[in-house]
């Protein structure tokens, strides 16, 4: 009993620090930039919104909060003797390297450098001053090298099933510029979480428990001097593009690298801790595996032809607008619309006429992505919208397409436009291909 009291305390005094932090509002706050330009994209493109910003951002802070109730408890059996100043480092190096490129705001970049550095401080003698190099070495020499690589671990993993869960509810069809300049289509998958971490750490400072913990944590310090529970806000997400695959496809292969990867890491980690010698590699697999994992999702959309194209058998459609018709057809992403109330459709001009032909009633052959035909019906009410509700794949009158995306965060803070004109010609006919 007088445990659970002393964890339940140390508990709530962690939360006020998550609380009194900056880190973890900072997070959100990326978080709602990133989206809020998903979905100014989303208009520019198509003249209609998928998605709702604040609803994006209240399901990925209880998405977070989950991820963070898990990872902190599997870190309690685990024990990572990490500090508040490693919480600054990751945040203070991932900010440098945001600076560059955003997508290196992943903390498997911030912790190998860490470790890195660390390493290298190492070599140098540092001892005899009293600078703030001094001070600097001696801060990431208490940082807790393989128990940091082991918590980017168990984040990854925690991500991969978060990608695999949604990550196809996360995505967002896009004009992109193919090669040879035509437009294909596609998507991006995009997700980010908040998590809040409350992690179980060895301590001797003042107010540090003396209780004897029911349980002993695999490594980390030396427990028996005190332990207490420290606020480690953190931020896990991922961005994906694809041209040749489903959104659904394109995630569930991007959590299967990121489950290998965090495996691969945590072997590393476990690796390092029995041989403290093999921390700069671990920080290396930390760092270039995860750069691996990007390159290979580049590898392979380059090695495979766009999906989302118009063929000779009609028109492919690339995505459905909720709440409308075709969404209650069962309509999907891939498949192509080969006839329309019994009129084969081979353009959008084609596609209008055949609607407009029964106002009553709309009857569809569709080839499923399988290339089966399918059979789909539905009446049509009055007073209701008269389009269909579907997103045709870019047809050569298309006039914009999805721009190269910020590298870096000053770019993203002054991004205006989420997407870039194809030729001098009206907003309108661009985004013709949403109003079908």
């Amino acid at each position: 009993m007088n445990t659970s009291m002393e964890v339940l305390g140390m508990l709530g005094q962690a939360a006020v620090q998550l609380v009194a932090q900056p880190f973890y509002y900072i997070a959100v706050l990326f978080i709602i930039l990133q989206y809020t330009r998903q979905i100014r994209l989303e208009r520019q493109l198509f003249a209609v919104k998928l998605h709702y910003w604040p609803a994006l951002v209240g399901k990925a802070l209880l998405a977070g909060l989950a991820t963070g109730i898990t990872v902190s408890a599997a870190g309690a059996l685990i024990g990572v003797a990490l500090t508040a100043e490693s919480v600054l480092w990751l945040w203070a190096v991932a900010a440098i390297l945001m600076l560059i490129r955003i997508r290196y705001l992943c903390f498997a970049y911030s912790a190998g450098i860490i470790v890195l550095l660390q390493w290298l401080s190492g070599w140098t003698n540092f001892s005899e001053r009293t600078d703030w190099l001094a001070s600097i070495a001696g801060s990431l020499a208490d940082i807790d090298a393989a128990g940091l690589l082991m918590l980017v671990a168990l984040l990854h993993l925690a991500e991969a099933l978060l990608v695999r869960r949604q990550g196809d509810r996360l995505s967002t069809p896009l004009f992109l510029e193919g090669k040879r300049g035509k437009l294909v289509g596609g998507y991006m998958l995009q997700g980010f979480w908040p998590v809040p971490l409350l992690m179980l750490v060895p301590s001797s400072g003042s107010g540090a428990s003396t209780i004897s913990l029911p349980w002993t944590p695999v490594f980390g310090a030396d427990w028996s001097q005190g332990w207490t529970i420290i606020a480690l806000p953190m931020i896990i997400g991922f961005t994906e593009m694809t041209r040749s695959m489903l959104p659904k496809e394109k995630a569930r292969h991007a959590a299967r690298g990121l489950l290998l990867y965090s495996i691969f890491l945590a072997a590393a980690a476990l690796l390092a801790w029995w041989q403290p010698v093999l921390l700069p590699a671990a920080a290396l697999v930390s760092v270039l595996l995860h750069e691996a994992l990007v390159w290979r999702s580049r590898y392979l959309e380059s090695t495979r032809p766009p999906l989302f194209v118009h063929d000779a058998r009609g028109l492919r459609v690339l995505g459905i607008v909720p709440g409308t018709p075709a969404e209650a057809m069962g309509l999907a992403a891939g498949e192509v619309l080969q006839k329309v109330n019994g009129v084969r459709v081979r353009t959008k001009e084609e596609l209008y006429e055949a609607l407009v032909q029964n106002s009553a009633f709309c009857k569809l052959e569709v080839l499923n992505i399988d290339g089966e035909l399918k059979f789909a019906q539905r009446a049509r009410y009055e007073g209701e919208h008269h389009q269909l509700g579907v997103i045709l794949a870019p047809d050569e009158e298309a006039n914009f397409y999805a721009a190269s995306g910020p590298a870096s965060l000053l770019e993203l803070l002054r991004s205006s436009r989420a997407s870039s004109r194809r030729r001098q010609a009206s907003a309108a006919a661009g985004k013709e291909q949403a109003g079908l």
